[in-house]
């Protein structure tokens, strides 16, 4: 049997289309749909759904919400937000949304945001198996080696004569406006199912990249630490070694975030340090 599926949206031309576009997935059978928040928390306590597509910005409330409010059920439905506003898009992902739906999307990005939300989709750094709003876990007191200390960094290695990299800038949407992120300005770069979360010094921002497309964007002196982070090794503070022979690198934002270093990479970031 097909995961049972609910669309709440508060225009039927919208509702009219998703139905459509599932059916031509087949993945899952819509068996309702609800205009507004209150009338999808109705439903959703008189049937197991297995799958929500929500609007945001809707009549009685949000699907902000009404995903909030699921989050309290001992077995809650996977959650896709399907809207035409960027805006939300880190609440949405801070309340476990399986994916974020900017309409108009085709059959072809549903069907991604399916797999996702019902563990079809293949297990990669850009995968909902990710987490990058939880921090990575501290490493354990030691010798702290700082990122200076008998090594040249990158930035020294441009100031040098080393060709400079092309400017490069990161379209991030907010308020209805397209902001460009410069590149240097990136702390370090985190998987979001499928988008990435951009770290500045004192905010944090989603972009609707992979964390694979920003590498390829930011490259030079942006180094991939581990599958679920790409980091700016201009804002590395320190390195920190663990008990296993792996690195810890501690960022220079405001938060100092450290970030652990797969270990199969940690030799070739200590070489990138000179260390």
């Amino acid at each position: 049997m097909r995961p049972k599926a609910l669309i709440v949206d508060d225009e039927a031309p919208a509702r009219a289309e998703l139905r459509y576009l599932l059916e031509e997935v087949g993945q899952v059978q819509v068996v309702g749909e609800a205009t507004n928040g209150e009338e999808a928390l109705l439903l959703l306590g008189s049937l197991d759904y297995d799958l929500v597509l929500l609007d945001v910005r809707m009549p009685g409330g949000s699907g902000l919400e009404v995903a909030a409010a699921l989050r309290d059920r001992p077995h809650p439905p996977k959650v896709i937000f399907t809207t035409a506003y960027p805006d939300h898009a880190v609440d949405a992902f801070d309340l476990a949304a399986a994916d974020y739906l900017l309409k108009p999307f085709d059959v072809d990005r549903l069907r991604r945001a399916l797999d996702r939300a019902l563990g079809d989709g293949p297990d990669g750094a850009d995968s909902p198996t990710a987490h990058p709003a939880d921090p990575p876990p501290a490493a354990p007191d030691g010798p702290r080696v700082p990122a200076s200390a008998g090594s040249r960094t990158p930035a020294d290695d441009r100031s040098a004569g080393s060709p400079v990299a092309p400017l490069v800038r990161i379209p991030v949407q907010r308020d209805g406006r397209t902001v460009l992120v410069d590149g240097d300005s990136i702390v370090y770069a985190t998987a979001a199912r499928g988008y990435s979360y951009l770290k500045l010094a004192d905010e944090r921002l989603l972009v609707t990249m992979s964390l694979n497309e920003l590498e390829r964007r930011l490259h030079g002196h942006f180094f991939r630490a581990h599958r679920s982070y790409l980091v700016n090794l201009d804002h590395v503070r320190e390195l920190v070694p663990d008990f296993q022979g792996s690195l810890v690198v501690v960022m220079d934002d405001r938060q100092r975030s450290r970030v652990e270093v797969a270990r199969r990479h940690a030799r070739e970031l200590r070489r990138r340090f000179g260390i």
